[in-house]
């Protein structure tokens, strides 16, 4: 039995799959979105979010698209970020899901985040909490 954790890689195509099965017009915007897969967030981000190396396992970093206006200056690429780390902490912790489970949730909440999403709009894509 192969114990291995997943690689960076295998998270990204996790979150990939879950990006894949947003309904139409999201899944088209979500591929405009950059995702960044890294091992830990990186010191910056921890220091902004007052947040220790475990505590975040996803970060949507931009303006979402109910705030943007044609007339904002781009500061750059909104962004998703995944944390492999903290989200295979929070695998084992919990026991109940797959990581790919987790992985699709994180990356559905990170990107309703983007997407100004409620909690209800979320539910419906993510039943997460059910």
């Amino acid at each position: 039995m192969d114990q291995t954790a997943p690689s960076l890689e295998e998270i990204e195509a996790c979150a990939r799959r879950a990006i894949e099965i947003l309904p139409e017009p999201f899944r088209k915007a979500a591929l405009e979105v950059a995702l960044r897969v890294v091992d830990f967030p990186p010191e910056e981000i921890l220091e902004e979010m007052q947040a220790g190396d475990f505590d975040l396992t996803g970060l949507y970093e931009g303006v979402p698209m109910t705030e943007k206006s044609v007339m904002d200056v781009p500061q750059g690429p909104d962004t998703v970020w995944l944390f492999r780390r903290p989200i295979l902490d929070e695998w084992a912790d919990r026991g109940n899901v797959t990581v790919a489970e987790l992985v699709g949730h994180v990356t559905v909440h990170e990107f309703a985040h983007h997407f100004g999403w409620s909690d209800d709009d979320i539910a419906a894509i993510d039943p997460w909490w059910e």
